[in-house]
């Protein structure tokens, strides 16, 4: 082996991110007669390097991705002169692979302690240089034939289908362009989100101090739909006042510029931009500030300037105020001054809208018993609701196949749920009781008192929408009330769902308990 491979420099490196103290215990010297020379180094020290560059990626990509184009078939081949070369089996994995040069070039640097230029070849085709090429050998014309195989492999077709889903369940992109397509009219409103739907809708309208809600917090899980929101209200809002200046920004993306500013001795203009131009501030994801004293200083004043002259602040995060670790205090409290909304998971119903909506912007064709079968199994978030039908028609488009239902179970690993217990007027009963620590006596009972009569109305109202009794079948359970007095629950609850978020929680909480 060469002897200018930079064990020293690396394993001193505060660059590194691993333990790679066994690589030292590699002789430099020149290779034995059952040592390869590839390049710079022997075999046996590529198959290492390749091993830790793998460990390193698998933290700097997402698992699905790293799965689905790095495991198995990315593989460095040869270190040669500056040149890191790698291989992998089709240009399709090539290209998406290319996707992610910096994770990969970050990777080597990690190992090597030094930058080296990367090239990716694809395994039996002419750009790959790690073994020696014969000369051919002098033919005629007439004994030259090619067979060009221009069918794509089925593997490839099936990494389309995936990357397409990948895409769509891990967006990857920096800064935020304001999505002309997420609008209020295509969000899919249930009682999981009505609330925070109808504070985004009345800001849109009405932001700032003109409106009811200068500033406003979304939380929840990822995929709920808090993003679609921000762009709806940034496209509402630009409707209704062309002249605003809308920024809608990752919090990552504002931690960056501050710091690019402070870089370039432009703090005061970075400042200005924000305190002095902007209208409506809108920040995804504002718990990714957390631990960063320098961001959060700016951060505070910025928060100052706008709200107290006015301006819209809007935000999001997958957790509460009080949830963030590593927050000031002056800015967990002012992130509490406006609205503080939450997204819960969607409904079964809200989940087939949502699936019915999709399925059309599409244009893919869905028989009932596939969206109550995609609707049963995908339950946690709406991204992966979208993504599943996205794989749908990538699917049916690549393979040129029809649409079934036993093609959908195997395509997105989806299962009858014929062994789901059958939910009954006792069950429905039970839970409700439990949620309100309430006895189901009492709920049977001829009591009015509020809280037993706001209980049993939401047990009736969720008996005719899970178990599907009739009014005549409740009535006569709950203390063989008249069917009008069911009517008159099932009323009540649908109409105060729309308005009262306490009651949405509570609906909520009871159905994912069923």
């Amino acid at each position: 082996m060469q002897g200018n491979f930079p064990f020293s420099q690396f394993l001193k490196s505060g660059n590194s991110i691993n333990n790679f103290d066994h690589l030292s215990n590699i002789p430099v010297s020149t290779p034995t007669n059952n040592q390869e020379l590839i390049g710079d180094f022997d075999v046996e020290e590529i198959e290492m390097m390749n091993q830790e560059i793998h460990k390193v990626l698998q933290n700097s990509v997402t698992t699905q991705k790293y799965t689905a184009f790095f495991e198995g078939s990315f593989n460095l081949k040869t270190i040669n002169q500056g040149t890191a070369i790698f291989t992998v089996p089709t240009q399709f994995i090539k290209s998406m692979v290319e996707k992610n040069l910096p994770q990969i070039s970050e990777s080597i640097f990690s190992i090597l302690g030094k930058q080296y230029q990367i090239d990716i070849s694809v395994e039996g085709t002419a750009d790959q240089q790690t073994a020696p090429i014969e000369p051919p050998k002098a033919r005629s014309a007439a004994e030259v034939s090619f067979k060009l195989d221009l069918e794509p492999k089925k593997e490839d077709l099936l990494s389309k289908v995936e990357s397409k889903y990948i895409d769509h369940i891990n967006p990857e992109h920096t800064g935020i362009l304001i999505d002309p397509v997420k609008k209020f009219t295509n969000f899919v409103v249930g009682p999981s989100n009505n609330m925070a739907y109808a504070a985004a809708l009345a800001i849109a309208k009405h932001p700032g101090k003109a409106g009811k809600y200068p500033s406003l917090y979304i939380h929840s899980n990822s995929g709920l739909g808090k993003t679609h929101l921000l762009h709806a209200i940034a496209n509402g809002a630009k409707e209704n006042y062309p002249h605003f200046i809308i920024c809608l920004i990752t919090a990552r993306d504002f931690m960056r510029e501050m710091i690019d500013a402070i870089k370039a001795e432009q703090l005061h203009e970075f400042r200005k931009k924000y305190s002095e131009k902007v209208d409506i501030l809108m920040i995804d994801d504002v718990h990714e500030l957390k631990g960063r004293e320098g961001t959060q200083r700016e951060f505070f004043h910025i928060f100052n300037e706008l709200y107290n002259k006015g301006k819209q602040l809007i935000f999001t995060s997958d957790k509460t105020p009080q949830e963030i670790n590593g927050l000031e205090e002056r800015i967990r409290t002012r992130l509490q001054w406006g609205l503080v909304v939450d997204i819960q998971k969607p409904d079964f119903e809200t989940r087939t809208a949502i699936i019915k909506t999709k399925a059309d912007e599409l244009d893919l064709f869905l028989s009932d018993d596939i969206i109550n079968l995609i609707a049963c199994n995908v339950k946690n978030s709406i991204r992966e609701l979208e993504g599943s039908l996205i794989k749908l028609s990538a699917y049916t488009d690549i393979m040129k196949v029809d649409i079934d239902i036993e093609m959908v179970k195997d395509v997105l690993a989806l299962k009858e749920h014929e062994d789901e217990r059958k939910v009954t007027l006792e069950i429905v009963a039970k839970t409700t009781s439990h949620h309100f620590r309430i006895p189901i006596a009492d709920l049977k009972s001829k009591s009015r008192t509020k809280d037993i009569a706001n209980a049993r109305f939401i047990a009736m109202y969720l008996s005719r929408k899970i178990v599907g009794a009739t009014h005549e079948e409740i009535g006569k359970f709950y203390g063989g009330r008249d069917h009008s007095s069911v009517v008159h629950a099932e009323q009540k609850i649908t109409k105060q769902l729309s308005s009262d978020s306490q009651l949405s929680r509570d609906v909520m909480t009871i159905e994912n308990s069923l």
